[in-house]
């Protein structure tokens, strides 16, 4: 039974106070919240504090990125992962579509990224998704298996099954257009079937695939209502207290 996980990305918002403001509404409002994990990726100034503060809750921390390095050195602007899990992070999410659009991380580079999460214990979240011209042209399903061919390059077993998936079309994120939900399950089963086929059936059972790109309140039932789709990766409505609880709380 994969448990599901409600993911919320902050992005580049939120000054340490308010984050302090949002974890501090949002722990009453999710408190009882037991048939899901909750997962928050602040920024990074924001972790240590919020996690601080969320201490003794059942609310978990990502970072958004990781450096592909696993020793300390000289690499300015870098945050390595055992930085990361000092300030309280258990998940780190890598190849997000606007780390792959705008900064240059290569499926190559979120393949190192995802050996460095793995290395320091973390829980990567790696992202994979199509543009619109690529859905448009009906090569979706080509795409999103090379990123997983190369993203998930060389990881054994073990590896794959501390390992969560999150399918986002890139057409679908911060647009309000969202992929329907037979569109959102018929990538989430070829994912599934991809891992069935890399791996085996019991880490394609075993992983969970989440689905990430204007997710809401009224439209996060519809979504989990679908068997493949174990969760969201969610941006903008994670970004208030109450908006976030109700997807926590979509099933109650």
């Amino acid at each position: 039974m994969r448990k599901p996980i409600i993911a919320g990305n902050w992005k580049m918002f939120k000054l340490v106070g308010d984050s302090v403001a949002m974890i501090t509404a949002l722990k009453p409002l999710v408190a009882n919240a037991s048939q899901v994990e909750i997962v928050i990726a602040p920024p990074y100034p924001s972790i240590k504090t919020v996690a601080d503060r969320a201490e003794g809750s059942n609310i978990q921390f990502a970072a958004q990125d990781i450096s592909t390095e696993i020793k300390h050195g000289a690499h300015t602007g870098e945050v390595c992962g055992d930085m990361l899990k000092d300030v309280g992070c258990t998940h780190v999410i890598i190849g997000h579509s606007e780390r792959r659009s705008m900064y240059g991380d290569t499926s190559q580079v979120v393949n190192r990224k995802m050996r460095a999460a793995l290395n320091f214990g973390l829980a990567p979240i790696v992202c994979v998704g199509e543009t619109l011209e690529e859905r448009d042209a009906g090569r979706e399903q080509d795409v999103v298996g090379n990123q997983l061919d190369e993203s998930l390059s060389g990881l054994t077993r073990e590896e794959m099954l501390r390992s969560i998936v999150a399918y986002e079309p890139v057409w679908a994120i911060g647009t309000g257009r969202t992929a329907t939900p037979a569109q959102a399950q018929e990538m989430h089963r070829f994912i599934r079937q991809w891992l069935s086929a890399r791996f085996d059936n019991q880490i394609a059972d075993a992983t969970r695939i989440l689905y990430g790109g204007s997710v809401k309140p009224d439209n996060v039932s519809d979504l989990m209502s679908e068997p493949d789709i174990d969760g969201a990766l969610v941006g903008g409505a994670s970004l208030e207290a109450e908006s976030f609880a109700k997807l926590v709380n979509y099933n109650r």
